[in-house]
């Protein structure tokens, strides 16, 4: 026997009652037909029930990688709207968590050729690093194409235009999660023949004969040096113009150091008309230095070294500096070129 909450059985007396009111049969009818009586679904339900079945069919052709399920779908045109899609993503979270999966998915709306509403893409995963290394891959595989984005909890939001237009969208979104997805490499186990950056910049120092600030000022004004000599600051503009500067120094980027010094260059300054010059590289602590005066060495310019302690030294060691880098002083300008 089947009970009904909230259904009291009427109590029977002699008295004429209305049977619509009290008689327990229509009283169990009309309980009855209230339950069987479906609801009738709205459209929230029927967009619920296709995100549910879409979020099945993405995780059924998912792939592991590392033990963690990774998968991509380009799912539907624009017109289904971000929360839809959100639906769908809220959806493979919860069935991967609740099973214990690590998970990286990335899933987008496609393009429609008459639409020129952007494309939603949203990348989910069971951690922070996942969805972060997702992030940074995607944002240089569609470089210029990514109008807004928003990091939220476990997931990335994007708007992003024309994704789905070629068949590269979905190959670069299989790319990402697969090496996003990937266990990291142990740092202590680098390849076969690799340095640290500290044996780099040990070798390298050791092909130098570094000299101090001070060392460096005295050469500047020794007239007896038969090569021209030439202070170098290779920093960048944001160091120079809150940091200040040395008067006379030639300014000259790192990202153009060997082209601006190398004789044989068609870039060359102007100066850099012999192998025999006096080089004498400084940047902010003396680190990217050292590395540049032995590019510089092995360009043939063996006369080349770095300022131990850079700027800072210099400055410490209370030798001329010219604070204004708003309007420097250097004699040469950032592109090069002798003024």
């Amino acid at each position: 026997m089947i009970g009904y909450r909230g259904v009291r059985s009427p109590t029977l007396t002699n008295r004429s009652v209305s049977p619509s009111t009290t008689d327990p049969a229509s009283v169990v009818g009309d309980a009855v037909l209230a339950i069987s009586t479906p609801r009738r679904r709205t459209l929230a339900d029927v967009r619920n029930q296709v995100a549910i079945g879409l979020a099945v069919r993405i995780i059924s052709k998912a792939e592991s990688l590392d033990g963690v399920r990774v998968g991509v779908a380009l799912t539907m045109p624009t017109n289904y709207d971000e929360d839809f899609l959100r639906a769908v993503t809220s959806e493979i979270s919860r069935r991967l968590t609740l099973n214990s999966n690590e998970h990286l998915f990335a899933v987008a709306t496609t393009v429609q050729s008459i639409s020129s509403v952007p494309n939603t893409l949203i990348i989910l995963g069971s951690s922070e690093d996942y969805v972060l290394r997702a992030k940074l891959l995607a944002g240089s595989k569609f470089i210029g194409r990514i109008i807004t984005s928003a990091s939220e909890e476990k997931q990335w939001v994007a708007t992003i235009s024309d994704i789905g237009a070629s068949l590269y969208d979905e190959a670069a979104l299989w790319d990402v999660v697969r090496k996003s997805a990937r266990e990291p490499v142990d740092p202590l186990l680098p390849p076969p023949g690799s340095r640290s950056i500290d044996q780099i910049l040990t070798e390298a120092r050791s092909k130098l004969e570094r000299i101090t600030p001070m060392q460096a000022f005295d050469e500047l004004r020794e007239s007896k040096v038969n090569a021209p000599t030439f202070l170098v600051d290779i920093r960048p503009a944001a160091q120079r113009e809150t940091q200040g500067g040395i008067y006379g120094s030639l300014i000259i980027e790192r990202n153009v150091l060997e082209w601006r010094f190398d004789p044989r260059a068609d870039s060359r300054l102007t100066i850099a008309d012999r192998f025999d010059l006096r080089i004498i590289v400084f940047c902010q602590e003396g680190y990217t230095s050292s590395l540049a005066a032995y590019s510089l060495q092995q360009l043939g310019l063996l006369n080349a070294t770095d300022m131990i302690g850079g700027y800072e030294a210099w400055k410490e060691a209370r030798l001329p500096i010219d604070i204004d880098q708003a309007h420097p002083r250097s004699l040469v300008s950032l592109a090069g070129s002798v003024v």
